[in-house]
């Protein structure tokens, strides 16, 4: 059996900021509201996301006699995440200026399922990190760690939406389960919805892909154009505005430091970018899932 007090211990030690953990049960009614999501269309042209919906929402299909889900996160924000200078015409997600966020987060959760298999010696189980299909904004609800916003984002009471979650999901009872975050605290806040440049935030907590600057920059390329408002890699309109990002601290996991400021780079600086110096400056970060040739195009648009 999994000991509570043991994983809150290792998940400090492994580096992360908040842990939960919930029941691996069924998601029936997020599922339901997901596939109501998928068919009005607002996934656009991540067509990706209609594959796998059944192991999104139900941990027994991803690991064999799942009982428990760790929901780890780790706050990410720096002075980057607190918005661009008004008229700033090549502006990056805070989150993209780091080292991949899954590459530093897969090693964290090994290091913590390492630490509780010596403590655990018949655990079992799987580390995800956003990449593979697991409802984890809804998992974090689940094991208490926050609520979802008006603009889809999970809200930690902490750390506010700057946060990455990672999971394990594993065979294990644990001796004590975290009490869901009932309730919303964003009362009568519209911020996100009103601040979003292109009105991609609906009003049931949901995005419309076809209208977010974030997939324009990043994903497939939809077929309708809009206006990116600046932005050349993702966009984070809706975070620099919400209240609970204003007093959030600022990261303390030195892995989550910005290795480039794109505060001081100015669009020319990002056109006369050559291949060999974006790979060395940027290689390790999110950046590359784009590449070169797509941002210089965003930064033409």
């Amino acid at each position: 059996m999994l000991r509570y007090e043991n994983i809150v211990k290792a998940a400090e030690k492994a580096g992360f900021d908040l842990v939960g953990v919930a029941h691996a049960a069924p998601l029936v009614d997020e599922q339901a509201r997901y596939r109501s999501w998928l068919e009005k269309g607002y996934h656009d042209s991540l067509g990706y996301l209609h594959r796998n919906i059944e192991k999104r929402f139900d941990p027994g299909l991803l690991v064999e006699g799942a009982q428990t889900i760790i929901v780890c996160a780790v706050n990410y924000k720096s002075p980057i995440s607190e918005g661009y200078p008004a008229g700033h015409r090549a502006k990056v997600a805070s989150y993209a200026c780091n080292r991949d966020y899954h590459t530093t987060l897969k090693e964290m959760l090994r290091q913590l399922f390492k630490e509780l298999k010596e403590q655990c010696p018949g655990l079992a189980g799987r580390a995800f990190v956003d990449s593979a299909p697991v409802a984890e904004k809804r998992w974090a609800v689940e094991a208490g760690l926050g609520w979802i916003g008006r603009q889809s984002l999970l809200v930690t009471p902490q750390y506010g939406t700057f946060v990455h979650l990672g999971e394990l999901i594993l065979n294990e009872v644990c001796d004590s389960y975290d009490t869901p975050f009932a309730e919303s605290r964003c009362g009568n806040c519209r911020a996100c919805i009103e601040s979003c440049p292109t009105g991609a935030i609906g009003e049931e907590r949901t995005i419309d892909a076809s209208r977010c600057i974030a997939c324009h920059t990043i994903e497939q390329q939809p077929d309708n154009a809009i206006d990116l408002n600046g932005w050349i890699f993702g966009c984070e309109a809706c975070q620099h505005c919400c209240p609970y990002n204003r007093h959030a601290p600022h990261h303390r996991n030195r892995a989550f430091d910005p290795v480039i400021d794109p505060r001081e780079m100015t669009p020319e600086m990002w056109l006369a970018m050559s291949r060999t110096e974006f790979e060395t400056r940027l290689g390790e970060t999110p950046m590359t899932r784009s590449g070169l040739a797509r941002i210089r195009a965003n930064v033409k648009r």
